[in-house]
C-alpha cells in the first residue's frame, strides 16, 4: 500500500466540499429507487393478505404474524447485512441482498400453507433489512456535505413511492389475478435493478478509506474518477479510529445517543406498520373487495410519498429534530382519529393517506437524523442496529393489533392504542443528546 506524502490530499473532503455530480446523483436516484423496491416487497405481503385469508382460513391473530415475518427478517437483516456494509463493502452487499430479495419473492408464491410462506418471508427480510441499511449508508456517502441530508430523505422517499407505484399495478392484477401475482411482480423488478447497481454505482470513497483492503489506492482511484475527480498518488494517513463494532454504539459518547434513537425508532415504527399492514385486511371486512383495499392502501403510501417529498425539501431549511416532534405528535393524533373511519372508500381512502403523510415523513426523516448521528466508521453499523432492533417494533404492531382485533375491542380502541408509539417516540427524542455534525 502506498504511503501517504506530507499534506495529501483527502478525498472525502473533496467529495464533500465539490458540487454533485452526476454520477452521485444517478447513485442516489438508485438508492432511492432500491428503497422503492424495499417498499414495495414489505407491502407486498399485505396487499396479498386478504387473499391469503381467504384461501388458507387464516385467523386474525395469525395473519397477524404473516404480516409480521418478513419484519423480523429485516431486524436481523439489517444488523448483520448492516455490518456487512463496513467489511465487504456497501455495493457487494447491496448485490448480496438484491439476490436474496428476488429469491425470496420468486419462493413466495410457490409455498402451501401458512408456515412454508412465514419462513420464505422470513428469509426475503434478511435482503430487505440489509438493503435499508446499505442504501441509507451509501446516500449519506454518495451526497456532498449541504446535500447531505436532502440525499438521504430523497433515499427514503423511495420507499412509499415503491408501495404506491407497484401497489397500483399490484391492485390491478388482484382484479383478474390471485395474491401470487403480486410477489411475481417483486421478483421481476428485482431482477431489473440487479444488473444496475455493480455497473452504475461505484464503493463510497468514505467506505473505501475506512476499510483499507487491498488494492484499496486502485479503488479509491477507480470511485473519484467515476465522480468526476482526479486520482490521487497516495492514501490519506490512516484514519486511528478503532474497527466498526456494535459494542462502540454504547461507549460513553454514544451510549445515549444510541439508545434513545432506538427506543424512538422502535415506537414510531410500531404505530406506522400498524397502518400499512392491517389497512388491506380492515377494508375487507367492512364489505369491500380485495382490489378496493389494495386501493385505500395505495392512497396511503400517496400520502406517504409527498409526507417524504415535502421533508426532504424542508430538510434544506427547518431544523430537524423539532420538525421530526411535531410529526410525531400529528401522526398520534391521525392514527386516532383513523380509527373512527366510515366504511367509505373516499373517506378511507383521505384518512389513510393523512396518516401516512404524517407517519412516513418521520421515518425519512430518521434515516436523515440516524445518519447524522454517528460518525463515518460507525454509520453503517449504528444504521443497521438502530433500524435492525427498532424494526421489532414493526414486527410488534401487526403482532399485537392482531390480537386487539381478535379481542373484540373494535378499530376506534385498537387505533387508538396503537397510536401511542409515535407520542413515545417524540419524548425520547426530545431528550436525546445532539450529535448533528457527526456525519460532516
Amino acid at each position: 500500500m502506498a504511503s501517504a506524502p506530507l499534506n495529501p490530499v483527502d478525498p472525502r473532503r473533496v467529495l464533500a466540499d465539490s458540487p454533485m455530480g452526476w454520477r452521485q446523483i444517478v447513485g442516489i436516484a438508485l438508492c432511492a429507487l432500491l428503497n422503492a423496491l424495499d417498499g414495495f416487497d414489505v407491502l407486498s405481503i399485505s396487499f396479498a393478505s386478504p387473499g391469503i385469508a381467504a384461501e388458507w382460513h387464516v385467523e386474525r391473530k395469525v395473519l397477524g404474524y404473516v404480516l409480521s415475518m418478513e419484519i423480523f427478517g429485516m431486524a436481523a437483516g439489517s444488523i448483520l447485512l448492516g455490518r456487512l456494509t463496513d467489511r465487504l463493502g456497501r455495493i457487494p452487499t447491496m448485490v448480496i441482498c438484491l439476490v436474496i430479495m428476488a429469491s425470496g419473492m420468486i419462493a413466495a408464491p410457490m409455498a402451501w400453507d401458512v408456515t412454508s410462506l412465514a419462513v420464505i418471508r422470513l428469509f426475503t427480510g434478511l435482503g430487505i433489512g440489509g438493503m435499508l441499511a446499505a442504501t441509507n449508508a451509501v446516500a449519506a456517502e454518495y451526497a456532498n456535505t449541504r446535500w447531505r441530508s436532502a440525499g438521504v430523505a430523497l433515499m427514503a422517499a423511495g420507499y412509499p413511492l415503491g408501495a404506491v407505484v407497484g401497489g397500483t399495478i399490484a391492485s390491478k392484477m388482484l382484479v383478474t389475478g390471485n395474491w401470487r401475482d403480486v410477489f411475481y411482480l417483486g421478483a421481476a423488478l428485482a431482477l431489473i435493478l440487479l444488473p444496475l447497481v455493480p455497473l452504475l454505482m461505484p464503493e463510497p470513497i468514505n467506505a473505501i478509506l475506512h476499510r483499507r483492503s487491498a488494492g484499496a489506492l486502485e479503488k479509491l482511484n477507480r470511485s473519484l474518477r467515476a465522480f468526476g475527480h482526479a486520482p490521487v498518488d497516495a492514501l490519506p494517513p490512516v484514519d486511528t479510529a478503532p474497527k466498526a463494532r456494535v459494542a462502540d454504539l454504547f461507549g460513553p459518547e454514544l451510549r445515549s445517543v444510541s439508545l434513545l434513537l432506538l427506543l424512538s425508532y422502535f415506537a414510531h415504527i410500531l404505530t406506522f406498520y400498524f397502518v400499512l399492514k392491517w389497512v388491506p385486511k380492515i377494508v375487507v371486512d367492512m364489505g369491500f373487495p380485495a382490489s378496493a383495499a389494495g386501493g385505500v392502501l395505495v392512497w396511503a403510501n400517496v400520502g406517504g410519498l409527498i409526507g417524504a417529498i415535502l421533508f426532504s425539501l424542508s430538510a434544506l431549511r427547518l431544523p430537524l429534530r423539532p420538525t421530526l416532534m411535531v410529526m410525531m405528535v400529528a401522526s398520534t393524533v391521525l392514527v386516532a382519529l383513523f380509527g373512527h373511519s366510515p366504511a367509505d372508500l373516499s373517506r378511507l381512502s383521505l384518512a389513510a393517506a393523512a396518516v401516512s403523510f404524517c407517519t412516513n415523513s418521520v421515518i425519512v426523516g430518521f434515516y436523515a437524523l440516524i445518519a447524522q448521528s454517528f460518525p463515518t466508521p460507525l454509520r453503517g453499523t449504528g444504521t443497521g442496529f438502530v433500524i435492525g432492533v427498532g424494526r421489532l417494533g414493526a414486527a410488534t404492531g401487526p403482532i399485537v393489533a392482531g390480537y386487539l382485533f381478535e379481542a373484540k375491542l373494535g378499530l376506534p380502541v385498537v387505533a387508538l392504542a396503537m397510536s401511542g408509539g409515535s407520542l413515545v417516540a417524540a419524548a425520547a427524542l426530545l431528550v436525546m443528546p445532539h450529535r448533528e455534525n457527526a456525519a460532516h
